[in-house]
């Protein structure tokens, strides 16, 4: 009964925000009177139409930009991550390379990337997956670092290996730190995509939105933000979901 009314609960909370972000919107159209925002049913009548164009198409290209990148993200960063989490010494010698690597902004690297691979997916990949590997590094290396020592200190009273250790206490421990940078990650990989997607290609979401934009079809171009909009959310509620399982006592 209580799950039932938690469930309840939850999509009521669900729909309410989308009517607020829904009649914010039309108030905002009506205020405009601009064509470059245009009503909230006309928007939508225009997604439905387009979903049965090329819109489907250009979602499927972006959709596995993303989970290619997130994924190939995730399983350089992660590793590496618990290495350098678990070991202070080496923490400590590749700490400056970090430091100064970290804040510099990546995208500026992407005309030397399509130069490189050239204007295919491997450019925007390549892209997203570095952007998105710094966040997840070093999450995971601070959740790591932050290991309780008991839980090591009992596994190696028990004789346990660094690899028991890399499998039964630092991966579960940094999980929940892991799924919180991949949701934080996901925001920024979906607007890496979308700039990526606006520079020297025909296909994705991003492609989509400023084709529209150039041909003034703001309708269109506003099928393609709620596109993308609705790729990210449902994305954040696949990393959701993935925690309650993965993480479940944390869920208790």
């Amino acid at each position: 009964m209580r799950q039932t009314y938690k469930k309840a609960e939850q999509a009521m909370s669900f729909l309410s925000s989308v009517a607020i972000l829904l009649l914010l919107w039309w108030l905002l159209s009506l205020t405009l009177k601009s064509p470059a925002v245009p009503l909230p049913l006309d928007a939508l009548h225009s997604f439905l139409i387009s979903l049965r164009g090329e819109l489907l198409s250009h979602l499927g290209v972006s959709l596995y930009r993303v989970l290619l990148s997130l994924l190939s993200a995730t399983l350089l960063a992660v590793p590496l991550g618990i290495f350098l989490g678990k070991n202070p010494e080496v923490d400590r010698k590749a700490a400056p390379l970090l430091y100064l690597t970290y804040p510099i902004p990546k995208v500026v690297f992407m005309p030397i990337f399509l130069i490189i691979l050239g204007i295919g997916d491997s450019s925007k990949i390549l892209l997203i997956t570095l952007i998105t590997f710094y966040q997840i590094l070093v999450t995971t290396r601070d959740a790591a670092k932050n290991m309780a020592k008991e839980y090591i200190f009992s596994l190696k009273s028990l004789g346990a290996s660094s690899w028991d250790l890399y499998r039964h206490v630092y991966l579960p421990g940094c999980l929940p730190a892991i799924l919180t940078a991949l949701r934080l990650g996901l925001g920024t990989a979906m607007a890496v995509l979308f700039l990526a997607e606006t520079y020297a290609t025909q296909t994705g979401i991003g492609f989509f939105i400023m084709d529209s934009l150039s041909r003034m079809n703001y309708e269109e171009m506003f099928a393609g933000i709620i596109a993308m909009g609705l790729m990210g959310f449902f994305l954040y509620i696949l990393l959701d979901q993935a925690e309650k399982i993965l993480c479940s006592w944390i869920h208790i």
